[in-house]
């Protein structure tokens, strides 16, 4: 099972390595990651495997939305199921 994870907030030193930890804390394995800065704001995509998650999927996604309002980020993660059914023509 896989999931896509979303960073959008001001650029800042660090964003990368806080949201990878946590990830990494709660046993979300990243695959892929693309980001950039536009215009003072970071946007982060990541396509993170979620199989050997240790905690239930809603806990993650509560927990990575918690992390980012600390840090002044929006971080959003979705099921890649979910993804793929919005993004379906």
């Amino acid at each position: 099972m896989k999931a896509v994870v979303s960073v959008i907030g001001r650029d800042a030193v660090g964003i990368i390595a806080k949201v990878s930890a946590g990830c990494a804390e709660y046993g979300a394995n990243i695959l892929d990651i693309s980001q950039t800065v536009l215009h003072d704001y970071f946007t982060m995509i990541m396509f993170v495997d979620i199989e050997k998650l240790n905690l239930p999927f809603n806990d993650f996604v509560d927990r990575m939305a918690e992390q980012g309002r600390k840090e002044g980020l929006e971080i959003h993660v979705m099921h890649e199921d979910i993804f793929n059914s919005m993004h379906r023509i």
